[in-house]
């Protein structure tokens, strides 16, 4: 059996995903059983999850997958850097993922194998010191430093942000993984709706706004689930930005070069998250650099959370081929799968102080709901079985 790995958010699952698995399975067999790392209940933009993750991995398995494993938090809030280790990283360890899919704009895996090559290369580490050297973004540093050694037209595919986490992601692919990339259709990252797809912030703020009916003509089934919003968790935010001390905002990841204090000043001065963000951004920081930082600070996290290597997989849903992939995993994973919550409890050191954070996560998480969720979720939801029935009917539920 051939086993695709992808690396998601599925916030939400949409029509553009879909498409992506039904692709990966032209390319590589209509037997090929689909592994995916999806990131939880905390999202690489520095906010909530449109819905929890258990309801987005069961959409993702009715969108055509087969497994969904979590990508934890340390590495799903983070940078494209970062994302893509931790997502690859999951896969790696499950022994079985022989090929990683992504989709891309450029549609060009050469394209994007040089350019990951440039990015590992001494001589992109000196040109790009020059650059930073300037004070200039690093964003801005990274793309011309790539530009002096490919080329403005090798370069152009780290200015889209799907090619540029694809980049992302063959840097970090281990020599026994193959990849294989896959066109985007329809909308741009952000963009509006083209050709039957939406992108996914498009139909976030739908879904936010109360347009069900407008967001569920792009989605691949009738909306499902509570809608989580940062505007519940607002207040709780701020307090938090207001009482951290600097020695605390200075262990965040990524507050280096003064940013900390600024957001701390930001913090103090703003009346809403959103101009927290306007405050604290620079040409020098991110708009969502600072985002990620003021996610880490409210959940109370920093880098000394974020363990070398991911310590342990967790399953959020699986299907019936699902199931004979976990059997195999069962032989062939280097690292602990954990398929009932509670088991996560008794794993000894990086690995229990992950669970138990991501158990905190999801505690916070439940304050981002209009009717909060009562605590512990994480340790009482087990993953969504989508298993056909001898009728050939659909059995869904939880174990």
């Amino acid at each position: 059996m051939n086993v695709a790995g992808i690396i998601a958010e599925y916030n939400p699952f949409h029509r553009g995903h879909a498409w992506q698995i039904d692709e990966t399975r032209r390319a590589l067999g209509a037997d090929t059983a689909v592994v995916c790392a999806m990131s939880g209940h905390w999202v690489q933009r520095g906010e909530c999850a449109v819905t929890d993750k258990w309801t987005r991995a069961a959409m993702a398995l009715r969108g055509g997958a087969d497994l969904i494993l979590e990508l934890p938090t340390p590495w799903a809030c983070a940078s494209a850097e970062t994302f893509a280790r931790g997502g690859v990283g999951v896969l790696s360890a499950t022994g079985v993922v022989d090929t990683l899919s992504f989709g891309s704009e450029s549609g060009d895996l050469g394209v994007l194998k040089r350019a990951a090559e440039c990015l590992d290369s001494e001589d992109y580490r000196t040109a790009l010191r020059g650059f930073l050297d300037q004070g200039l973004p690093f964003a801005v540093c990274r793309h011309r430093a790539a530009e002096v050694l490919l080329g403005a037209e090798g370069a152009a595919c780290l200015e889209n942000p799907n090619d540029n986490l694809g980049v992302e992601y063959l840097r970090a692919l281990p020599p026994e993984m193959k990849a294989l990339t896959v066109k985007r259709v329809g909308a741009r990252h952000d963009g509006v709706p083209e050709e039957g797809v939406a992108s996914a912030s498009t139909l976030r703020g739908w879904l936010r706004q109360g347009k069900l009916a407008r967001a569920e003509a792009y989605l691949t089934e009738a909306w499902q689930g509570d809608i989580a919003s940062m505007e519940w968790c607002e207040r709780w935010a701020l307090a938090r930005l207001r009482t951290m001390s600097l020695a605390e905002a200075e262990s965040l990841p990524d507050s280096g070069e003064g940013l900390a204090a600024r957001l701390l000043a930001a913090g103090q001065q703003a009346g809403s998250l959103e101009e927290v963000y306007d405050l604290a951004k620079t040409k020098r920081y991110a708009h969502a650099r600072v985002r990620r930082l003021a996610a880490w600070a409210m959940l109370g996290l920093t880098s000394a959370d974020r363990p070398p290597e991911i310590p342990y997989l967790k399953v959020l849903g699986f299907t019936d081929r699902g199931r004979e992939v976990l059997r195999e995993m069962g032989k062939r994973a280097s690292l602990p799968v954990i398929t009932k919550p509670a088991h996560a409890k008794s794993l000894p050191g990086a690995g229990g102080r992950l669970a138990e954070l991501e158990a905190r996560c999801t505690d916070l998480y439940g304050l981002c709901f209009a009717a909060p969720w009562p605590g512990g979720m994480e340790w009482r939801t087990g993953p969504v079985v989508l298993s056909k029935q001898k009728n050939d009917g659909e059995e869904e539920g939880t174990i």
